[in-house]
């Protein structure tokens, strides 16, 4: 009996120890499923911080934030000094996301401010005793994706027909914009398109980051394009069509023959006539009379008038970037709604308006802005040179098999 006994308290204590495993394993388990799950964003692990995520409003200033998460004068004006070469705190812009970083602690100190210059770009600054900045980037990813798309009403409906970004609307406006008039296309009009997109870890989509070959068919023609390094010198990639032709047009360097550059753009100059110091946003080029002024691109006439300041002037639209303008003419030559080629002649150089001697003042427009031309990065229309014809043939070779693969898309 008594063995008996002492059998059955070691199967107890067996079971009993059984038990208290099976336990220790459901609170290991359900310990696990509580454990929040490790969030990692801008290099930091989030969990080890308290985290304020907002976005900058108008009026809003670095300081302001500061104080509104325990962060005092002083030690704002120590940082600001200190990280003012990378990260100027006086130009934060309204919209932009940013995020405090805090100890969990009782006192909630905050240690890192992070601002977000875009979707690739932010800023860390930190805000403890070691006060610094540094500009960092996210991962990206680069992907290619091949499109074709028909136009039924805008290119920009057949994107969204399709789910694209109208960001693809920019780039194909942008490379054919010389050759296309994109507010003239017709329903059938088809395209297709080699490129590829960023994505920040992998998902979240950042935008186009190039278009390697296209081909827009207008009017049942082709209009072939491909992304090519024909100018070793400036290092910038420029699109040409099939036969090695640039597809960007160029600006001619000035409207006229002229003898000389009697006046640049500048902000600050004694005008002659009016006698007092101002802006003059123009290039003045001294010719004499009758001189016969150009247009410096395609475009379109929007302006064939006179004013008592211009005096005789033209206005010309050349894309939705472009402008240009020719004031003081002695006589215009085109009128409001005419359709201009480059070198064609506009009017004639005289001294109409606010002006003491014959010259041409051009106007150069790029997005509504009056710009100096001088310093512009204008299109080039240089051609690829007849020597390297055949190194640029093959290097578009593949990429026009890639677009002949794809098929084009139907009403």
């Amino acid at each position: 009996m008594k063995k008996l006994g002492l059998l059955f308290l070691m199967m107890l204590a067996l079971v009993a120890c059984n038990d208290e495993e099976k336990d220790q394993a459901v609170n290991n388990e359900v310990k696990k499923e509580k454990l929040p799950p490790v969030e990692k964003e801008y290099g930091f692990v989030l969990n080890d911080f308290e985290v304020v995520k907002d976005t900058i409003e108008s009026g809003d200033s670095f300081g302001y934030i500061m104080d509104q998460n325990g962060v005092g004068h002083g030690k704002v004006f120590e940082i600001s000094n200190k990280v003012i070469d990378t990260f100027n705190p006086a130009r934060i812009t309204a919209g932009k996301k940013y995020m405090i970083l805090k100890a969990k602690d009782s006192a909630r100190t905050p240690e890192y401010f992070i601002y977000e210059n875009d979707k690739i770009n932010y800023t860390v600054v930190a805000l403890g005793d070691s006060i610094y900045a540094e500009k960092k980037k996210r991962p990206v990813t680069i992907k290619k994706r091949e499109i074709s798309g028909v136009i039924t009403s805008s290119l920009s409906e057949a994107m969204q027909a399709q789910g694209l970004s109208n960001l693809l609307v920019y780039e194909l406006s942008n490379i054919y914009q010389w050759s296309i008039d994109f507010f003239k296309l017709q329903k059938g009009d088809q395209f297709k398109m080699v490129y590829h997109e960023k994505y920040i870890d992998d998902t979240i989509f950042a935008g186009i980051d190039k278009v390697d070959a296209a081909v827009f068919k207008h009017s049942d023609k082709p209009f072939y394009a491909f992304r090519y390094l024909n100018d070793t010198v400036s290092g910038k990639p420029s699109f040409y069509d099939d036969e090695a032709k640039a597809l960007q047009s160029f600006f001619l360097k000035a409207p006229l023959n002229y003898s000389r550059i009697s006046s640049r753009f500048t902000k600050r100059r004694f005008h002659p006539v009016q006698k007092r110091w101002k802006a003059h946003l123009g290039t003045d080029y001294a010719a004499p009379h009758g001189t016969p002024i150009v247009s410096t691109a395609n475009g379109r006439v929007i302006a064939s008038s006179y004013t008592s300041g211009n005096g005789n002037y033209v206005k010309i639209k050349h894309n939705s970037k472009y402008t240009t303008q020719y004031l003081h003419m002695t006589k215009r030559a085109v009128r409001n709604g005419q359709t201009v080629k480059q070198g064609d002649v506009i009017g004639y150089v005289g001294s109409t308006g606010l002006a003491t001697g014959p010259h041409v003042c051009y106007r150069f427009w790029v997005n509504g802005r009056q710009v100096d031309p001088y310093r512009q990065n204008l299109p080039s229309a240089k051609h690829i040179e007849e020597e390297l014809k055949d190194e640029y043939f093959a290097y578009i070779k593949p990429l026009k098999e890639d677009l002949e693969q794809i098929p084009y898309k139907n009403i």
